[in-house]
C-alpha cells in the first residue's frame, strides 16, 4: 500500500519519499498494516512494531491473532471492528488498549476492506498510539475535577465563615441610638472568597453610663482567625465590665494574645465615650488612628503610644479628645485604606477627602458613599468602619 503511494521511476525520489513517510509516522506516532484475508499474511510498517512493542524478528501480528494482544476489557470492541471490516466496504474505526511491556497503550485503528485486481481480499489499517493524548486528557479532567471540588469547598468554607462571623459580630449596617450620640457601623467583606479575615468592632453601653467603642483586626484569614477574633472580642466585653481604663484593657488583651493565642498578632483601638460631655478617652495597639470630622474638615487624631497585640509586653498610653455637637468620629481597620496597587498614604488621603463629606443627617448613606469613593470592597482584605455622631449635650444644672 505504502510503496504504491510513493512509487516513482526515480529510485532516489522513491527512497526520499519513503524516508519522509517514515518520519511522518514517527511524528504522528502511527503505523500502517496490510493483512491478506486468504493467506493470513501480514505486512507492517516499522513504526507499528514500536507501537506494539515488538521486534521485527517476531514479525507482524496476524489479524486473527490481534485480539490476544488487546486488553480483555476491549476484546469485544475489537471483535466488532474486525467483524464489520470483513463485511462492509466502508472504513471502520475504534479505540482500544493493547498490552505492551507490562503496561497498557491506548491506540486508535482505522481499517478498510480492499479487493485486489486478482480478486484477493485484504484489510488495510492505520493505527495510531494516542496514549499521551489520553493521559493528558485524564490529567486535564482530574485538574478540572479537583478545581471544581476546591471551588465547592471554598464556597462551603465561605458560608461557614460568614455564618460564624455573623453569629459573633453585631448586625452591621444598623444604627445604635444612644443618649446624645448615634453610632453607625459597616462590615465590608473581602471580594475574594478565601480572604474573610478577623476584623471586628464593638459599640456597647456600660453600667457607668459610658459607651465602649472598639475596633480591631486579627492577622490572617479563615475560620481559625474568625475563632480567634471571637475570643478577643468576647474577652474585651467581659473585661470592660470592670470599668477600667482603655490602656489597661489593651494590656490585658495583649496578655491574652501572647499567652493564649500563640503566634497570633492583632490590632485594636479601645476607647470610652461619655455621651453627656463628649469626652473620648482611647488607646491603640497598632491600628490606624480615628478620623475626626468637624465643620467639614477631616483630620487624623494623634495616636497614643501602642504596639501590636501579641508582639511583646507593653505599657499602653491613652489620648483624650472632647467631641463637639455635630462632630463625627470615624474609626476603621486597615482593610479600608490598604490596596495592593497603591500606597497606604494614598489610601489615607482618599479616606480623608471622602470623610470630610460625612454629614450627621445622612450618616448611613454617607458611609456607603465613602466606601464607593475610596474604591469599594478590598479584594484582599475585609474592613470595619464605626462612625459616631455627637448630638447636643444636656444643659448643665445651675448651682442651687
Amino acid at each position: 500500500m505504502v510503496r504504491r503511494l510513493v512509487h516513482s521511476a526515480d529510485p532516489q525520489h522513491e527512497s526520499r519519499a519513503l524516508e519522509l513517510l517514515s518520519h511522518a509516522q514517527r511524528l504522528g506516532n502511527m503505523g500502517w498494516a496490510e493483512w491478506d484475508l486468504e493467506s493470513g499474511e501480514a505486512l507492517w510498517s516499522d513504526h507499528l512494531y514500536v507501537i506494539f512493542g515488538r521486534s521485527r524478528a517476531q514479525g507482524p501480528i496476524r489479524l486473527h491473532e490481534l485480539p490476544a494482544h488487546v486488553d480483555s476489557a476491549d476484546a469485544q470492541t475489537l471483535d466488532r471492528l474486525l467483524w464489520k471490516v470483513t463485511r462492509e466496504p466502508e472504513p471502520v474505526q475504534a479505540e482500544f488498549r493493547v498490552r505492551r511491556d507490562g503496561g497498557v497503550r491506548n491506540v486508535r485503528a482505522v481499517l478498510e476492506r480492499v479487493e485486489g485486481k486478482s480478486g484477493r481480499v485484504g484489510v488495510h489499517g492505520l493505527i495510531q498510539d494516542i496514549t499521551s493524548r489520553r493521559r493528558a486528557e485524564r490529567i486535564v479532567s482530574q485538574s478540572r475535577r479537583e478545581l471544581s471540588e476546591a471551588r465547592e469547598q471554598a464556597a462551603v468554607d465561605r458560608q461557614v465563615t460568614l455564618a460564624m462571623r455573623d453569629a459573633i459580630l453585631p448586625q452591621p449596617g444598623t444604627t445604635v441610638e444612644l443618649p446624645h450620640s448615634r453610632i453607625a457601623v459597616r462590615y465590608v467583606p473581602a471580594e475574594k472568597t478565601a480572604n474573610l479575615g478577623g476584623d471586628w468592632y464593638e459599640a456597647a453601653p456600660l453600667p457607668d453610663g459610658r459607651v465602649l467603642l472598639a475596633i480591631g483586626d486579627v492577622a490572617g484569614h479563615g475560620l481559625e482567625v474568625i475563632a480567634q477574633m471571637a475570643q478577643l472580642r468576647h474577652a474585651l466585653l467581659g473585661l470592660s465590665m470592670t470599668g477600667r481604663p482603655a490602656d489597661l484593657l489593651l494590656s490585658w488583651l495583649n496578655d491574652l494574645v501572647r499567652h493564649r493565642l500563640d503566634g497570633t498578632t492583632a490590632t485594636a483601638i479601645v476607647g470610652h465615650l461619655d455621651p453627656a460631655s463628649g469626652g473620648f478617652v482611647w488607646s491603640q495597639a497598632g491600628n490606624l488612628p480615628p478620623v475626626l470630622v468637624r465643620e467639614g474638615v477631616a483630620r487624623r487624631l494623634r495616636p497614643p503610644d501602642g504596639l501590636l497585640l501579641g508582639v511583646d509586653e507593653w505599657a499602653y498610653e491613652q489620648a483624650r479628645i472632647t467631641l463637639r455637637p455635630d462632630d463625627v468620629l470615624l474609626m476603621f481597620t486597615d482593610g479600608l485604606v490598604e490596596r495592593r496597587h497603591r500606597d497606604i498614604d494614598e489610601g489615607l488621603a482618599h479616606t480623608l477627602t471622602a470623610a470630610a463629606k460625612l454629614r450627621p443627617a445622612s450618616l448611613e448613606e454617607d458611609l456607603d458613599r465613602l466606601l464607593e469613593e475610596i474604591g469599594g470592597p478590598n479584594p484582599e482584605d475585609d474592613a470595619c468602619l464605626l462612625a459616631v455622631h455627637m448630638r447636643e449635650f444636656p444643659p448643665r444644672r445651675r448651682p442651687g
